[in-house]
């Protein structure tokens, strides 16, 4: 008889939308300067960047399937937004960030719709007002003066236009040990029923 690695009973999860390659690309290019001269700062991966429109928390694992059918069919009945990375700022000079340009009004309507459904769906989670962003770098206590330089480093990049094509599902492992914060898709729906 073999042991099974035990399955974790929750997951850490989010809604979110996430930027096309060549706009990720571009704002890497612009943030050349910052990951050399801040390389101590704890830089999130570019495959992980996203903009986040609902954040849950930890859930058990057992609410997952009850999102997805839900979250789909909104996905289905939405066009893709328009949207663009444009500048920088910065949270409490902890978090480095850029910001999001575009159909921001329908970014927040989507986004009341995600939460909406999340609720319906018997799902409770810490309700924080939408500030669109791209989370770009933490610093540790340390480090808060490097933040507020890396942003004004990024006060003149404004990206291309670009559309947000998918609904993203996403399951973190933050929190949950010393090693690098890492996100994967658990589901994703492209915007107007195309799977």
């Amino acid at each position: 008889m073999t042991d099974h690695p035990q399955q974790p009973s929750t997951v850490r999860v989010f809604i979110a939308l996430a930027p096309p390659d060549h706009a990720k690309d571009e704002l890497a290019d612009a943030l050349q300067p910052a990951y050399e001269k801040y390389p101590h700062l704890r830089w999130n991966r570019i495959e992980d960047w996203h903009i986040t429109l609902a954040f849950l928390g930890e859930l058990p694992v057992t609410a997952v399937p009850v999102l997805r059918p839900v979250l789909a069919q909104l996905a289905a009945s939405r066009p893709p937004l328009n949207l663009g990375l444009n500048g920088g700022g910065h949270f409490d000079q902890r978090l480095l960030w850029s910001g999001i340009q575009g159909e921001l009004e329908g970014l927040h309507l989507l986004a009341d719709d995600v939460r909406n459904l999340v609720r319906t769906c018997g799902v409770t989670f810490q309700e924080r007002p939408l500030r669109p962003h791209l989370t770009l770098a933490r610093a540790r206590r340390n480090e808060q003066a490097d933040i507020p330089s890396a942003a004004a480093g990024l006060a003149d990049f404004a990206g291309r236009p670009w559309q947000a094509e998918r609904l993203h599902l996403v399951g973190s492992n933050i929190g949950r040990g010393p090693g690098a914060i890492r996100y994967r898709d658990i589901a994703a729906w492209r915007f107007g029923g195309r799977t």
